[in-house]
């Protein structure tokens, strides 16, 4: 028979967990970042495909070392089958 689908035994780093915490901490703190960048960096965003552009470049940066960050931090706190 087999296991059932409700329980699991993860080993190592909660991936989901990893995730979730990436992405509210990239928009609570990448966001105001990136509006605060944008308002005083000196960067001309005249149009609106240049502030997206603009966004986007910036936001990846922040996504990225968020995500880099929390997983070091989920791979130093988090114990195996939490």
């Amino acid at each position: 028979m087999p296991e059932p689908v409700e329980t699991h035994s993860p080993d190592g780093i909660d991936y989901g967990w990893v995730m979730q915490v990436t992405f509210v901490t990239t928009i609570v703190v990448g966001a105001p970042l990136v509006a605060l960048l944008a308002l005083f960096s000196g960067v001309s965003l005249p149009t609106w495909a240049s502030r997206v552009s603009f966004a986007v470049r910036v936001g990846a940066i922040v996504w990225f070392i968020t995500a880099i960050g929390v997983f070091l931090y989920a791979r130093t706190h988090q114990t195996v089958g939490q």
